[in-house]
C-alpha cells in the first residue's frame, strides 16, 4: 500500500490538530451551564452530570427552592366594622387567604413577617364605602410607613387606595398595612394585600 502524498500528510495533520483544540472547548460548554434564577419563585440549574439518585427531573434540572418560596395574598370578603382592636391599633385587618407560600402572612394580625433578607413586592387595595372622606393608607415596615396611597374623591362612594412597590427586608422585619387618616365605617370589602420575596440577599 502506498504511503499518502505530502499534501495528503498535511491535511490529515490539521484535521487531528483542530479536533484534538476543539473537543475540550465542546466539552467544556455543555458542562459550564449558567444558573437561571427565576425571581421571587425557585433557582434552577442545569446539570449535566447528574448524580446516581438526581433530584430534578430528566432533563438534568435541579430545582433548588427552600425558603425561596415566600408569597401571600390576602382580601377581606365581608363587610366588617372596625374592632376595638383596630380603631386601637389602625391596622388593616384581612379575613380571607388567598395564597400564604411559606406561611409567612400571620392571618390574626394581618402581619407579614419576612423570613429571610431580601427584595420583597407589596402592592394593596384598600376600598373605602363612603363618600365626602379622605382615607390615607400605608404600607408599614417596622412601624414605619413606606409607601402610601390616598383615596378622597368627594362625589364617589366606592374608592380603593392603591399603591404598589419594592421593600428591603431583613430576617423578622414586619409588614402590614395601616389606616393613617379616615375611617372605615361601613367595612372594607373587596380590599388586597399582597406580597412576595422577588430575590434573597
Amino acid at each position: 500500500m502506498p504511503w499518502p502524498s505530502p499534501p495528503s500528510l498535511l491535511y490529515l495533520f490539521i484535521g487531528l490538530l483542530l479536533l484534538v483544540l476543539w473537543a475540550p472547548s465542546a466539552i467544556r460548554g455543555q458542562n459550564d451551564t449558567e444558573p437561571i434564577v427565576l425571581e421571587g419563585k425557585c433557582l434552577v440549574v442545569c446539570d449535566s452530570t447528574p448524580s446516581a439518585e438526581p433530584s430534578g427531573n430528566a432533563l438534568g434540572m435541579s430545582v433548588r427552592s427552600g425558603t425561596g418560596r415566600v408569597a401571600f395574598s390576602a382580601i377581606r370578603n365581608t363587610n366588617h366594622e372596625p374592632s376595638e382592636m383596630s380603631n386601637r391599633t389602625m391596622t388593616i385587618y384581612f379575613d380571607q387567604i388567598l395564597v400564604n407560600v411559606g406561611s409567612h402572612f400571620d392571618p390574626a394580625r394581618s402581619v407579614f413577617v419576612a423570613p429571610r433578607k431580601g427584595v420583597y413586592s407589596f402592592s394593596f387595595h384598600v376600598v373605602k364605602v363612603y363618600n365626602r372622606q379622605t382615607i390615607q393608607v400605608s404600607l408599614v415596615l417596622n412601624g414605619w410607613p413606606v409607601i402610601s396611597a390616598f383615596a378622597g374623591d368627594q362625589d364617589v362612594t366606592r374608592e380603593a387606595a392603591t399603591n404598589a412597590g419594592l421593600v428591603m427586608m431583613e430576617r423578622g422585619d414586619k409588614a402590614y398595612l395601616k389606616l393613617e387618616r379616615g375611617n372605615l365605617m361601613g367595612g372594607w370589602k373587596y380590599s388586597t394585600f399582597s406580597g412576595f420575596l422577588v430575590f434573597p440577599l
